[in-house]
């Protein structure tokens, strides 16, 4: 196991200074360290990992210097672009050292948006070409000094990317002291709980990935309600409002809620003026901002530095809210549902989920099913 500390002292005697990237639940102790010991203008999360890469190479061009980049392997995804086209060899040829949270490793339990990913990962990798390491649980200090060295070395020797792959367990705790304090009265599964009460009979809910899916669908399980009429996106962040907007297009008859997070919202900003520009009158988006990435560690958005209504008002959307307290976000809700979309409301709230909060228990194909049944009723 790493001490974090130890690891980011490395770092910092090979210039190693400046991290970017979107934080995951494997490397939370370790963005937490860099969180709490790095200037801001040296540690920038980012809207998605392909921005991450963007920044680390803007980084090398001013200064010469490797970036650390951050990332669930998830992000892979979202990173394949400007690696195969930027940082590559046969292009700018760019060092960068990919620190990368490997979920959904195979041979171990995780959830299912994180299996295929989880058994890609190397093999996605190899086939991009670059060189990596598979940092884990058994992994002491003086073995990851002299991997880094290596690693290090090659990637400033031959200009190009440079991976560890993290698995479970990698690194000692560390609790994140700099955490922003909020004092909302509302926390998002309480939010959750406002929209759906008042929300129409058969309107459609399409919620975005992280615990905001496991919040919703835990409530139906307490009201004893059906799951058919909600769409949980358990993986692909950023994209909710895009299947939301595919079955509003489609189903212009049904109302179309999409419950969305201000880190997703982020991630794939240019969505909000698609949504805007196409989205009929039976759009309903609703961005529960608790300025965090919740569900990995709790590290910081923009969410709280930003002007989400504005944003959306300037992309097209007919009507736009912002609301915190319980009153003020029921007077909005019943405000979006006698106008015409696409709407928007931003409800904030804090940052913390329950301790006991379950997983959904069906399938995403059973989830999907049920759903596109409903749809067909």
């Amino acid at each position: 196991m790493i001490n974090t500390a130890d690891f980011y002292a490395m770092l910092k005697e090979k210039g190693v200074d400046f991290f970017t990237g979107v934080p995951d639940s494997l490397l939370k102790d370790f963005c937490a360290y860099v969180k709490d010991n790095t200037p801001e203008n040296k540690n920038i999360v980012a809207a998605n990992e392909g921005n991450a890469l963007a920044l680390a190479a803007g980084y090398h061009l001013a200064t010469g210097k490797a970036a650390l980049v951050y990332m669930q392997n998830s992000g892979l995804g979202n990173i394949v672009n400007p690696l195969a086209s930027l940082t590559d060899r046969l292009v700018y040829s760019i060092p960068a050292l990919l620190l990368i949270g490997w979920r959904g490793e195979p041979g171990k339990k995780d959830e299912p948006q994180h299996v295929k990913q989880g058994k890609i990962t190397l093999e996605l990798l190899e086939t991009l070409g670059i060189k990596y390491d598979v940092i884990g649980e058994e992994t002491t200090f003086e073995v990851l000094k002299e991997v880094f060295l290596k690693a290090y070395q090659h990637m400033m020797e031959n200009k190009e990317p440079y991976a560890f792959v993290i698995q479970k367990g990698a690194f000692q705790a560390y609790k994140l002291k700099s955490e922003v304090k909020t004092s909302f009265e509302l926390s998002r599964e309480e939010a959750i709980k406002l929209v759906v009460s008042v929300m129409e009979k058969d309107a459609v809910v399409v919620s975005t990935t992280g615990m905001a899916s496991r919040e919703l669908f835990e409530l139906r399980e307490a009201l004893g309600d059906s799951h058919e009429r909600d769409f949980l996106t358990v993986g692909s962040m950023g994209h909710s409002s895009q299947i939301a907007l595919g079955i509003s297009v489609a189903r212009p008859e049904k109302t179309v809620y999409c419950l969305d997070g201000d880190g997703a919202f982020l991630m794939h900003m240019g969505a909000g003026a698609v949504v805007a520009a196409h989205a009929g009158d039976n759009y309903r988006h609703i961005i529960i901002n608790n300025g965090a990435h919740d569900s990995v560690g709790g590290q910081p958005t923009l969410g709280f530095d930003i002007d989400v209504p504005a944003i959306a008002k300037a992309s097209g959307y007919r009507e736009v809210y912002s609301a915190s307290g319980r009153e003020e976000v029921m007077n909005c809700i019943q405000k979006m549902q006698k106008c015409k979309g696409p709407a928007l409301l931003e409800i904030k709230v804090n940052k913390g989920a329950r301790k006991d909060l379950g997983r959904p228990t069906t399938t995403p194909v059973e989830n999907k099913t049920k759903f596109m049944e409903f749809l067909g009723k």
